[in-house]
């Protein structure tokens, strides 16, 4: 005789699928940041006046940028307009990043002081607990001040648009931050094993999203090279905006490369997810 469910009977726990471990990392990591959103609305005027801090202190990139350009009129080959719009992309996309997975540079210290020990004992994924540690919503300053830039930018440039241009353009800034992300998280991963490598990984992230602000021509082959099939940096903004811009592609790149930053972010954050879990397995604890 066939069975049969009766409405309000309590199911066996058999018969739920479990969750994944995506699914409970990324409810985790809303938890956690809503705990520490919480805090951070406790104290509103210094929540405030941190973030107008962090704007003011990115906005000196792009001040620096226009000193530059009072004393000359091209860059590179590129105009004011056009390098705010790499400015804008590639800033626009870093904030993004470093708003989500930014705290992931702390985890050489929780490795050196063993307060790691404390994540692995709880049932939660440990990615999301140091991404979400310390969530610092003053970091919207970072993404506010670049997509000011990049506003400007697109009113500023007389671009020919396209449907496949409209398109391009948000996919370049989530697919850049998405990129990004897997930085921070391949970053992190390096510091199971040098404990204190955070600088090596800033020297990615930060210092890849000051090297994005300009254009691949005022650098030289070799590093556009290291950026465009090494870390693959170069579509974050460079790729695809060279083609909404429709200038020359550096290396002699084909047009269609422009629309390949989704499947690079998700090529990298596979490689950042491998070498996650083999860091995670590599460590050992310092015992205290």
């Amino acid at each position: 005789m066939d069975e049969t469910v009766v409405v309000g009977e309590t199911l066996p726990a058999e018969v739920f699928v479990p969750r994944s471990r995506l699914v409970e990392g990324v409810r985790a990591y809303g938890l956690i940041v809503a705990m520490w959103l919480r805090s951070t609305m406790a104290y509103r005027a210094s929540f405030v006046m941190t973030t107008f801090g962090n704007f003011a202190a990115t906005a000196f990139d792009f001040v620096a940028i226009l000193l530059m350009f009072s004393h000359i009129d091209v860059l590179g080959g590129f105009t004011l307009p056009e390098i705010a719009f790499l400015y804008g992309a590639a800033g626009t996309s870093f904030g993004l990043a470093d708003l989500l997975m930014g705290s992931m540079d702390r985890l050489g210290r929780r490795v050196r002081d063993g307060t790691l020990d404390t994540l692995l004992v709880r049932p939660v994924p440990v990615l999301a607990q140091v991404a979400a540690d310390r969530f610092a919503l003053r970091r919207l300053g970072r993404v506010s001040q670049g997509l000011l830039v990049f506003g400007y930018a697109l009113v500023a440039l007389d671009i020919d648009w396209t449907v496949a241009k409209v398109v391009l353009v948000p996919l370049m800034v989530l697919s850049g931050a998405a990129i990004f992300a897997a930085v921070f998280v391949a970053g992190a991963a390096f510091q199971f094993v040098a404990q204190d490598a955070s600088q090596v990984q800033n020297s990615f992230t930060y210092g890849g999203a000051t090297l994005l602000q300009y254009p691949p021509s005022v650098f030289a082959t070799d590093l556009v090279r290291g950026v465009t099939f090494v870390v693959p940096l170069a579509f974050v903004n460079w790729l695809p905006a060279l083609y909404v811009l429709g200038r020359d592609y550096p290396l002699g790149l084909p047009d269609w490369v422009a629309f390949l930053p989704p499947l690079v972010a998700g090529a990298c954050w596979a490689v950042a997810g491998v070498a996650w879990r083999a860091g995670l397995r590599a460590y050992r604890s310092t015992g205290s």
